[in-house]
């Protein structure tokens, strides 16, 4: 590959190296900011998070673009085709959750929370915030191209997965009205989803950090 070609293919891989760290960056805001939302039945809150969905949607979409861009122009091997497949796969992911996040903060509108036990209230933020521990780890183990947050985002995954069997345990001993419990069971769920992208992305980060 020529000298300028190469450099230039290199500069557009840090372009989409940073804006990969900017959706996770906004991912991540959107998960911490999703819970409180919705337990504040905060409408406003709400509203904002859609907004930032719109701009999660969008930059997805240029980042695929400009990977396939370096497809169609270049032929990257080794390390570079590791990183680009990878981002392929990633960045679904990360699209994904903030559609999550999104329908877990458009609950806020319904007053749902209103309407919920303390105990049911307690294992919400607490599902909540390990996942957004869990976004932020990723999100650091991504920047410093860590192998090892593949493991320790399982781990945070198993404690999210016995939160989630607590509340479907809360949920069916007919406390809630039956349309309130069916909507904390389908938010259970979104919160569920989370993690498991997170850890999906934990292995694709170990791939990228040592091609296995």
């Amino acid at each position: 590959m020529p000298e300028e070609i190469r450099v230039g293919f290199h500069r557009e891989l840090g372009e989409i190296d940073q804006k990969v760290v900017q959706l996770f960056a906004l991912v991540a805001e959107s998960v911490a900011k999703a819970t409180d939302a919705f337990l504040a039945s905060d409408r406003a809150a709400a509203e904002s998070l859609v907004k930032s969905d719109a701009v999660i949607d969008q930059l997805y979409c240029d980042i695929e673009e400009l990977v396939q861009r370096q497809f169609a122009l270049q032929s990257p091997m080794a390390r570079d085709m590791r990183f680009l497949l990878s981002v392929l796969r990633i960045v679904p992911e990360l699209e994904r959750s903030g559609d999550l996040a999104e329908h877990i903060a458009a609950r806020a509108t319904r007053g749902i929370s209103e309407n919920i036990t303390p105990r049911i209230r307690g294992l919400i933020e607490e599902m909540g915030r390990i996942d957004t521990q869990m976004w932020r780890q990723a999100a650091d183990g991504y920047i410093e191209r860590d192998a090892d947050v593949a493991t320790r985002l399982n781990d945070r995954d198993d404690e999210l997965d016995d939160l989630h069997s607590s509340l479907t345990a809360e949920l069916v001993t007919g406390q809630l009205r039956v349309p309130i419990a069916l909507e904390m069971a389908l938010i259970a769920r979104f919160y569920e989803r989370l993690g498991d992208h997170a850890v999906n992305i934990g292995e694709r980060i170990r791939y990228i950090a040592e091609g296995l």
